[in-house]
C-alpha cells in the first residue's frame, strides 16, 4: 500500500502546474485516482517488464494530417508495470523514436511554398495509469482491451539541411525571431517538455510467462515548436542582422511568389499556426514478462472494482 501512495503522490503533486492548464486531462487522471480505494483489496499483485518496438509519426504544422500516409519513423520502448489488482495497473517506460516532415510532400499549395521540412530525435519518459476494462490473471481471463493515461517529460531538438545537405539545428537560429530584442514576445523555445500520453490497446496473456500488447499510444504536448514552427515571418533583414545569413536561409526556404516582398515573405506573414501545439504519436507491439510479486497474500480472486 506504501508503494501505492508513493505513486499517487507523484502524479496528483508533482505535477499540478502543468496538469491545471489542461482541465479534461487534469479530470481524467484524478478520476482514474478516486477509483483506486475502491480497487485495492488483498489480492494478488504482479509485475511486468519488457521490450516494445513500432512506428511512429507527429501532427503539427508541417503535417496536417493526423494519420499521414508518410512521414514514419521506428521507435522502441522499456516498459514496466505494476498492478495493484487484475484491472489497475501503474506504467512507467522509456521511449526513442525520430518525428519528421516536409513542405515538399504537402498537397497543400501554400505550404509547397513555404518549403519547410524538420527532423527531431524525441526522447521521453512517461508514468501512467493502466486500467485493464476485462480482469487478467493467469488463472481466468487471458484477454483484455485496456487504456491508459498520464504525464511524461520529453526531449526534442529540430534540425534541417541547407540546399547543400548541411545538417543545421533550428533552435539556435531564431527563425522566428525568438529571443530577439526586438519580438519581446517570442521567447526561446525549451527542448524539454511535458507530455500527455493516452491511449490503448488489446493484451493476451501467453501461457503463465508471456502478455503481448498490440498498443497505440497519441501524446499531446506544451509546446508548438516540435517541429520548430509555430507564428509569422519576422523581417528577414533584422533576422540576418542579428543571426546572420543561415537564419535568415532556414526560416523561409521557398520560392518567389506574388504575395512575397522579392524572395522573402513579408513581415507577419503566416508560417504556422500557433493556435494549437504540436502531437506525436506511435503505435508498437511490447512484450513483456509477467511475473507474480512477493507477499501475495492469495491467489487472484474476482476484482471489485466497479465495470466499465
Amino acid at each position: 500500500m506504501l508503494f501505492h501512495c508513493f505513486i499517487i503522490r507523484i502524479f496528483v503533486f508533482i505535477f499540478p502546474s502543468y496538469i491545471i492548464k489542461f482541465s479534461a486531462l487534469k479530470r481524467l487522471i484524478l478520476s482514474l485516482v478516486l477509483l483506486l480505494p475502491m480497487c485495492l483489496s488483498a489480492q494478488e499483485t504482479h509485475h511486468e517488464i519488457g521490450l516494445g518496438l513500432g512506428l511512429a509519426n507527429y501532427y503539427g504544422d508541417l503535417q496536417p494530417k493526423f494519420f499521414a500516409s508518410d512521414g514514419y519513423k521506428p521507435m522502441s520502448t522499456i516498459m514496466y508495470k505494476f498492478f495493484a489488482t487484475p484491472r489497475v495497473g501503474f506504467r512507467a517506460g522509456v521511449a526513442y523514436t525520430q518525428v519528421t516532415a516536409a513542405d515538399s510532400n504537402s498537397r497543400i499549395p501554400i505550404n509547397q511554398r513555404r518549403n519547410l521540412s524538420f527532423t527531431s530525435n524525441v526522447f521521453e519518459f512517461h508514468g501512467a495509469i493502466e486500467l485493464n476494462l476485462l480482469p487478467v490473471d493467469v488463472l481466468h481471463r487471458r484477454v483484455s482491451p485496456y487504456i491508459f493515461g498520464g504525464i511524461g517529460l520529453f526531449y526534442f531538438n529540430p534540425f534541417a539541411e541547407d540546399i547543400s545537405g548541411n545538417k543545421h539545428f533550428l533552435r539556435p537560429l531564431s527563425t522566428e525571431g525568438q529571443g530577439l530584442p526586438m519580438y519581446p514576445d517570442r521567447k526561446q523555445y525549451s527542448l524539454v517538455n511535458m507530455s500527455f500520453p493516452f491511449g490503448g490497446g488489446v493484451k493476451f496473456l501467453i501461457g503463465k510467462t508471456l502478455v503481448i500488447t498490440p498498443e497505440i499510444g497519441l501524446r499531446y504536448t506544451n509546446t508548438d515548436y516540435l517541429d520548430d514552427v509555430s507564428k509569422s515571418y519576422v523581417n528577414m533583414d533584422t533576422l540576418q542582422a542579428y543571426k546572420g545569413k543561415l537564419a535568415r536561409a532556414m526560416s523561409f526556404r521557398g520560392d518567389a511568389k506574388a504575395e512575397w516582398d522579392g524572395n522573402n515573405p513579408n513581415y507577419g506573414y503566416q508560417r504556422g499556426d500557433s493556435k494549437a501545439n504540436d502531437w506525436y504519436w506511435w503505435g508498437n507491439i511490447t512484450v513483456t514478462v509477467y511475473f507474480r510479486a512477493f507477499g501475495n497474500p492469495k491467489p487472484y480472486t474476482k476484482t471489485k472494482c466497479p465495470g466499465f
